[in-house]
């Protein structure tokens, strides 16, 4: 890759591995790996949304976590802004921390039940050495919860005392609170109602406009996917099967298995349902995938290749139209 393409992206993911050992008997010895993240790679811009995409138990989520280094990847590479974060040493890991911060999907277990408002969200400033006092956090703490469309007067509150949604703005706030330039928000929406989300979707759109925040945003609901992401990225088994822009792989998806997810999209017209391309079978368990492509085994379209040869993630036609870890599609490019 050469240095202007380097320099380009906000965050670079090469072959990122995170495998867990499976361990039996009196003296724990190691018989296997769970396969949870086996070789991905993604990239994100500076300002952009890439959504990660998957069934539950794909190991997006893990992928989120491997990046931040709360899991430990055994292979590959993680640049942010010109940094591989692999190379780094854990104790020198800091200065990262605050331009990468992370939104969980339960406000609740994320959130200390024992802490006031303004103390979690100025918690993460006194860490970082953010303001000039504890005055000069307090007006900091008010302005962000104006930011994200909260009365600052409830900072002397407790989380019990929020709604879900509100909690979850509070979650943003404290991520805001460190001056980031990439949240990693992982199923940040799901655990809430439907009117809810939408408007939390809006906040997060909005601060990324007027601050230039990027998002890693890991979620199963393609609805979201579609409204917040301009790339998205499509996983199946600890594997990228597809990415590109979010527009391309909505209307010309390449690999069968987003063609199958696009199809379970609930739809009032049944045009837009494609019976033939929903799924049959369970996922196999990442402790054992299968040979070759890891998606035959349930795959409409496979064929003889697919089961015993293992397809790489290859670009689809040019520049910016995307990637596919199918032969059907690269043998047709």
């Amino acid at each position: 890759m050469s240095a202007p393409e380097r320099e380009e992206a906000l965050l670079r993911v090469e072959g990122l591995r995170t495998w867990f050992p499976i361990k039996k008997g009196l003296f724990r010895h190691t018989v296997g790996w769970v396969q949870a993240v086996d070789d991905v790679s993604l990239r994100i811009e500076a300002g952009k949304t890439l959504a990660l995409v998957g069934e539950s138990g794909c190991g997006k989520t893990t992928a989120g976590r491997s990046i931040l280094r709360l899991e430990e990847p055994q292979k590959g590479e993680v640049w942010f802004e010109g940094v591989d974060l692999l190379t780094v040493a854990q104790h020198e890991l800091k200065p990262f921390r605050s331009r990468v911060q992370i939104v969980f999907q339960d406000p609740n277990a994320s959130l200390n039940p024992r802490m006031r408002v303004r103390d979690i969200i100025a918690e993460g400033m006194r860490s970082f050495g953010i303001g000039a006092d504890e005055a000069d956090r307090s007006e900091r703490v008010a302005a962000l919860l104006a930011r994200v469309q909260l009365d600052p007067e409830q900072m002397w509150r407790y989380p019990h005392e929020f709604s879900g949604g509100q909690r979850q703005r509070i979650c943003i706030a404290r991520a805001l609170a460190v001056e980031p330039h990439l949240i990693i928000c992982d199923e940040a929406v799901s655990a809430l109602d439907v009117s809810i989300q939408a408007q939390i979707l809006n906040l997060l759109s909005d601060l990324q406009r007027e601050l230039g925040l990027a998002y890693l945003f890991i979620t199963h609901d393609l609805g979201v996917v579609r409204y917040l992401a301009h790339d998205v990225a499509v996983m199946y088994l600890g594997q990228v099967v597809e990415q590109g822009p979010t527009e391309r792989v909505f209307e010309a998806p390449e690999h069968p298995y987003t063609r199958a997810l696009l199809a379970a999209v609930p739809s009032v017209d049944p045009e837009h349902r494609n019976a033939s391309a929903l799924l049959e079978g369970d996922v196999p368990s990442p402790a054992n995938p299968p040979e070759g492509c890891r998606f035959h085994t349930r795959c409409p379209e496979i064929f003889d290749r697919c089961s015993r040869e293992a397809p790489e993630l290859l670009q689809i036609g040019g520049a910016g139209e995307g990637k596919s870890r199918c032969f059907l599609a690269q043998d047709g490019d």
